[in-house]
C-alpha cells in the first residue's frame, strides 16, 4: 500500500520535459546582428541612449562583457556564418567576404551563386544563396525539428548579412538593392516571385524617403564621446569638400551610388527596422506556439565606420539612432508577438580599429601596411633562392597561395618552400607571426593568436601560408577604417540576452562567439547546429 502511494504520488507530480521545453519556448527569437559594433560603444554612448533601446536589453537582461570572436579573419561573412551555426570558419567554410578559390584560379563571393536567378530586380545583385557555407544554422535545425512548421526569415542591407544567418532551410532572406531602384530583394533560391507585402513595401516609397538631409539627432555639442567633426582621418563622401555635417543626401546622391548613398548613412538602420516590423507581420512571426526565427542584421553601421572611423561625430550619430531603432523593434515585437513572449539576443559580427593616422597622432603604434610591396619582395625572394618567381599564385586575407603546377614542374618541395618563406617574412618590419600550411594541419596552439588562427583555417580553402601584422597597423588607405584582426578591437564584441525566459544579470567570464548558437538550440530544445563547436551559455540557461 505504501508503495503504491509513493508511485501515484511520484505520477501525479511528473511533468514531461518535452511539455515544460514547449511551455517555456519564446513563440519568436530575434537575432540581432550589428555590422562593425564594438563592445565599448555600449559603455561609450550610454549616457546618451534612451531608455527603450540598448538600455532595455542591458537593464532587464543578460550582458556577456567579455565577448569575443575566437578565429580570425574577423570580417562580415565569416561573424554572421559564425554566429548562427556556433562554429567557426575551419568548419563552415566561410572564410572572407571574397576568397581566392584555388582549385578554380579565381575569387568568388562568400553568399554570390550564379545557378540562382534574382528576384524582384533584373540585377546580378539578386544572384545569391547560401549554397558556400557548409553547416547549419540554429533556424535551419528549428525548421527540421518543427517539419518546416518554424519560419525563419532573413533581413539585411548587405545579401550575406541577411543569407548567411537565414541559414540554407530557411523561408526567405531579403536584403536591399539601391542604385536606381531602391528595392528589397532575394533570389530564386528561396522563390520565384516576392510575397505581396514585399511588392507592397517597395511600392509604398518609404525606401526612397531616406534620401534626405543627415544632421545630428541631438546637439552636436553634446557629443563628447567622439572627435572634432570636421578632421583629416575621414573620406566623407564624393561633391562634398569636407567630412563634416550636414549632409544633404540628395544632392550628394548621384556621385555616391545614388539609392545605395542610404546603406552609408544611419537612415539605411532607420529602412531596416521599417522592413522587418513588416517582415514580423507580413509573415505572422509570433503568431502561434511554433517558435519563429528573424535574423535581422544592421549593416549601416559598418558603412559608416569604415567611412568615417571609430572616433567620429558620424558613428556616435549612427548608434544614438541605432538606439532607436532598437527601441522600435522591441516595442513592435511588444505589440505584435507580446511582451514575455520573444527572446532576443544582440552581438556583432567584428568590431574596428580607430583609424591609425588618428592612433599616430596620439603616439600610439599604429600605421599601414603595404601588401603590394610585400609580394614584390616575396617574389624577389623566390627567385633568388628556387630560381622561379611564379611559385606565388595569390596573397590575399593575410594568406599566401603558392602555384602548385610551378613547385610540380620544378620538383621543388611545399615544406621547404613555406619554410623559408615563413622566415623571410618573419624578418620583414611589421609582420608579427607567420603559420605554414603544415603547422596548421597538424599543429594544436594553445596561444591567442595561433588558435585563432588555426580557427579560421579551412583546409581546403585556406593558403598555404597565413601572415599576422602587428596591432594598430591595417592594410587600408590613410582615412576611414577597416577590421579583420585577432586583436580586441576587432574581437570584443557585445552579447545581451533579453526577453522569455532571460533573468537579469552580467558576467566578465570570457565567452565565445561560436556559444551563441547551441545556446539557443538548448533553449528551445533543438539539435544544436551540424558543425557547432560552441558551448551552451549556462548563465542563461540556468533559470
Amino acid at each position: 500500500m505504501k508503495r503504491s502511494l509513493i508511485i501515484l504520488l511520484m505520477l501525479i507530480s511528473f511533468k514531461p520535459v518535452s511539455s515544460q521545453i514547449t511551455k517555456e519556448k519564446p513563440k519568436l527569437v530575434v537575432g540581432i546582428v550589428v555590422d562593425q559594433m564594438r563592445y565599448d560603444y555600449l559603455t561609450r554612448f550610454w549616457d546618451q541612449f534612451g531608455e527603450n533601446g540598448f538600455k532595455r536589453m542591458v537593464n532587464n537582461g543578460y550582458n556577456f562583457k567579455n565577448h569575443h570572436f575566437n578565429y580570425v579573419p574577423t570580417y562580415t561573412g565569416p561573424g554572421h556564418a559564425s554566429v548562427f551555426t556556433g562554429t567557426t570558419p575551419a568548419n563552415h567554410g566561410i572564410i572572407g567576404n571574397n576568397w581566392y578559390n584555388k582549385f578554380e584560379d579565381s575569387f568568388v563571393y562568400c553568399a554570390g551563386d550564379d545557378n540562382v536567378n534574382p528576384v524582384g530586380t533584373a540585377d546580378r545583385a539578386g544572384k545569391m544563396s547560401p549554397h558556400r557555407m557548409k553547416s547549419t544554422t540554429f533556424g535551419d535545425e528549428n525548421r527540421l525539428q518543427t517539419q518546416g512548421k518554424g519560419k525563419t526569415i532573413g533581413v539585411a542591407l548587405k545579401d550575406r548579412g541577411a543569407i548567411l544567418p537565414a541559414g540554407h532551410a530557411a523561408n526567405a532572406a531579403y536584403w536591399f538593392h539601391g542604385k536606381d531602384e531602391a528595392k528589397w530583394i532575394t533570389s530564386s533560391y528561396y522563390m520565384e516571385q516576392l510575397p505581396q507585402w514585399v511588392q507592397d513595401f517597395n511600392e509604398s516609397g518609404i525606401s526612397k524617403s531616406y534620401l534626405k538631409e543627415w544632421a545630428p539627432l541631438k546637439d552636436i555639442t553634446t557629443y563628447q564621446q567622439s572627435g572634432v567633426d570636421r578632421n583629416e582621418f575621414e573620406f566623407g563622401f564624393d561633391g562634398k569638400e569636407t567630412a563634416d555635417f550636414p549632409y544633404d543626401l540628395k544632392a550628394l546622391a548621384k556621385e555616391n551610388g545614388e539609392y545605395d548613398l542610404i546603406k552609408a548613412t544611419p537612415f539605411g538602420n532607420d529602412l531596416t527596422a521599417e522592413f522587418a516590423k513588416a517582415a514580423i507581420k507580413g509573415e505572422d512571426l509570433g503568431k502561434d506556439n511554433v517558435t519563429d526565427v528573424l535574423t535581422l542584421s544592421f549593416s549601416s553601421t559598418d558603412y559608416v565606420g569604415h567611412n568615417f572611423g571609430v572616433n567620429s561625430k558620424e558613428i556616435q550619430d549612427t548608434y544614438l539612432r541605432l538606439d532607436q531603432n532598437i527601441a522600435e523593434v522591441l516595442q513592435y515585437l511588444d505589440a505584435e508577438v507580446g511582451a514575455g513572449e520573444y527572446l532576443v539576443f544582440l552581438t556583432a559580427d567584428h568590431g574596428g580599429v580607430d583609424v591609425p593616422a588618428y592612433l599616430k597622432s596620439k603616439k600610439v603604434p599604429a600605421g599601414y601596411y603595404d601588401e603590394l610591396t610585400m609580394k614584390e619582395k616575396l617574389n624577389k625572394f623566390s627567385s633568388e633562392t628556387f630560381k622561379n618567381d611564379s611559385l606565388i599564385k595569390n596573397i590575399s586575407n593575410s594568406q599566401i597561395f603558392l602555384n602548385y603546377d610551378e613547385l610540380l614542374a620544378e620538383d621543388i618541395s611545399l615544406e621547404e618552400v613555406t619554410s623559408k618563406m615563413s622566415h623571410f617574412l618573419l624578418k620583414q618590419e611589421k609582420i608579427s607571426r607567420v603559420f605554414t600550411r603544415n603547422e596548421l594541419q597538424i599543429g594544436a596552439f594553445s596561444n591567442q593568436i595561433g588558435e585563432l588562427i588555426q580557427n579560421g583555417y579551412n583546409q581546403k580553402r585556406s593558403g598555404d601560408l597565413v601572415f599576422v601584422i602587428d596591432p594598430g597597423y591595417i592594410v587600408y588607405p590613410d582615412k576611414g577604417t577597416t577590421h579583420g584582426s585577432g586583436f580586441a578591437y576587432d574581437t570584443h564584441a557585445p552579447l545581451l540576452f533579453f526577453g522569455k525566459g532571460i533573468k537579469k544579470g552580467e558576467t566578465y567570464e570570457k565567452t565565445y562567439i561560436r556559444d551563441i548558437a547551441p545556446t539557443i538550440s538548448a533553449m528551445l530544445g533543438i539539435a544544436f547546429p551540424n558543425a557547432s563547436t560552441g558551448k551552451p551559455l549556462k548563465e542563461v540557461l540556468d533559470r
